[in-house]
């Protein structure tokens, strides 16, 4: 992902955003990051801050060709595994736009797809509770 263009359309907590710019902020970043990783974006992104948690709920994530592909349990399988390999893979990178974002660093990464739903979910867990941090901002 071109990190200056993310960088450029949000600022740092520290510059007292609210807890829901910040959810917001996080959101446009993940559609950032799912155009340029599979090509396209998520339907619709939603980001909430539950004390030292980020959990991130993208819906239409799939691709036409997963949608085929999911049509039974090994293609399932291979849709799950290919999504975690690409979020594995790109860790450092996301870490480096949450840190931009938030001021906390990451602690880990979680992640699931719904081929049923079309749906991900990531939970990333930080080293403090941004919830408290912004609530007293």
């Amino acid at each position: 992902m071109n990190k200056s263009k993310v960088i450029n359309r949000r600022t740092r907590t520290d510059q007292k955003k609210s807890k829901g710019q910040v959810e917001a902020d996080i959101s446009t970043a993940l559609i950032a990051f799912e155009k340029e990783h599979m090509g396209r974006g998520p339907v619709d992104v939603r980001s909430y801050i539950v004390e030292d948690m980020l959990l991130i709920r993208l819906k239409g994530v799939l691709t036409m060709a997963e949608q085929h592909l999911a049509k039974d349990a090994q293609g399932i399988q291979l849709i799950k595994q290919v999504r975690a390999k690409l979020l594995e893979n790109s860790c450092a990178m996301l870490e480096d736009v949450i840190l931009d974002i938030t001021g906390a660093t990451v602690v880990s990464f979680h992640t699931d797809i719904s081929t049923k739903a079309g749906e991900r979910i990531i939970v990333i867990t930080l080293d403090e509770d941004l919830e408290k941090k912004l609530s007293y901002s």
